[in-house]
């Protein structure tokens, strides 16, 4: 296999088989498939020694810097399949006067606002969508906040895949707007994602619909896990100390974990594991009252609210598999208040220039919750997760004016 290779060549790929997250049964690949018959996520496996032995660290580093250049860990058998709008490695930016001014070691921010549609969506997204092509579907739908539903309208549309999008009534105008313009009817539905994830499971049922829900079908985790491949690459093959991750469905906390163990067994990483933090908006945290109370399951969470609408998840399909890895690192659940992730916004932009999504802001405010109470060592290395640009969401208002024909004291300015 040349290491020069581009998107249009044939090259070898290596899973095996799919595999139920519940109970380890094995399903085929190059099939279709939702959930498990036990009704649960299903995950993707490779022939790791044989990744092992086809890829080196000095090939990696030959190849583009984008999201393709791990293809021996992705699901795509055949690059004509693959579905791209140009997913670049994202930057991984270091917040030094924040972190001087909280006495913490060394903060750092995976910025995935620079992905296509703006967000860490197109990663799972690109995936899902070559797969689907691949497998022959022909009309996709989902539940969304905002972001997935905009990632899947345009990777569908370029796939020339039909796509419907349901979304919750008070969703962000740019995204629902989004969304129409790339191609996908979209919907407003007078409840939560959850809510819109039964329409779409009922449609799929009645009209023949691929449910493209999180983590109902099996690729958004093999993208999303790209952010931790990422992440080890970026950081020398070293893992950070700590890894702050804003958490609705929580499929790239999920892929990440993933990521790092694959990592592991292919000899790129040693056995150490950055601490997973789960960060979740305290108007809708399931997965941190799961984890304060020692279950394995998060039951619904009512009356859901949060100015960081991408983590208003109320019910996560994948809570067990977002406990256990917070749980297998060391780490933690934690929830944030609104007034800490709007302030979080302000202080990052004005301290570092970094405009960062309210979900991305959460991840900021639970690392001063963290530091303040002591989970998070005062010399960690911590990586906090941007996932989408601040510029989709509502910002303050800026209402100074100067009348240019009128003397102007520019000591005042």
């Amino acid at each position: 296999m040349r290491d020069d290779e581009n998107l249009t060549d044939e090259r070898p790929t290596f899973v095996t088989h799919l595999e139920c997250s519940a109970t380890g049964v094995r399903y085929p690949a190059d099939e279709l498939h939702n959930l498990s018959r036990e009704r649960k996520p299903l995950i993707v496996r490779y022939d790791l020694d044989g990744v092992k032995k086809a890829l080196s660290k000095e090939a990696l580093a030959r190849r583009p810097s984008d999201l393709w250049r791990y293809r021996e860990l992705l699901p795509v058998r055949r690059a004509r399949d693959i579905v791209s709008l140009g997913e670049p490695v994202t930057p991984l930016l270091a917040l030094p006067r924040l972190a001087k001014g909280l006495h913490a070691g060394e903060i750092l921010v995976k910025d995935e606002s620079r992905l296509p549609t703006g967000s860490f969506k197109a990663r799972g997204i690109a995936l899902a969508v070559s797969m689907a092509k691949a497998l022959g579907v022909a009309h996709m739908a989902m539940p969304t906040n905002g972001n997935a539903g905009a990632a899947l309208s345009a990777y569908a549309s370029r796939a020339g895949i039909k796509t419907t999008v349901f979304c919750p009534a008070d969703t962000p105008e740019v995204n629902v707007r989004e969304i129409a313009l790339q191609g996908a009817r979209v919907y407003r539905v007078n409840g939560l994602i959850d809510d819109c994830g039964k329409i779409v499971a009922e449609g799929a049922a009645k009209a023949g619909w691929f449910d493209t829900s999180t983590l109902k079908e099996p690729y958004r985790i093999e993208g999303k896990k790209t952010m931790g491949l990422e992440l080890a690459e970026q950081l020398g093959w070293q893992l950070p100390d700590v890894i702050l991750y804003p958490t609705g469905g929580g499929t790239g906390l999920i892929g990440m974990w993933k990521a790092f163990a694959e990592l592991e067994a292919i000899g790129f990483i040693g056995a150490k594991r950055p601490r997973m933090v789960a960060v979740q908006a305290a108007g809708c945290a399931p997965i941190v009252r799961a984890y304060e109370a020692g279950e394995e399951h998060a039951p619904r969470w009512e009356d859901a609210h949060t100015v960081a609408a991408g983590i208003r998840v109320p019910q996560a399909i994948g809570d067990f598999l977002i406990l256990r890895a917070v749980r297998e690192s060391g780490g933690f659940a934690i929830a944030v208040k609104d007034e800490a992730i709007t302030a979080a916004v302000d202080e990052v932009a004005r301290a570092e220039g970094l405009l960062l999504c309210p979900e991305g802001a959460a991840t900021y405010a639970a690392l001063k919750q963290g530091l303040a109470d002591g989970r998070i060592g005062r010399d960690a290395r911590a990586v906090l997760f941007n996932c989408a640009t601040g510029l989709k969401y509502p910002l303050p208002p800026s209402d100074r004016t100067l009348d240019r024909s009128r003397p102007i004291n520019f000591a005042a300015l």
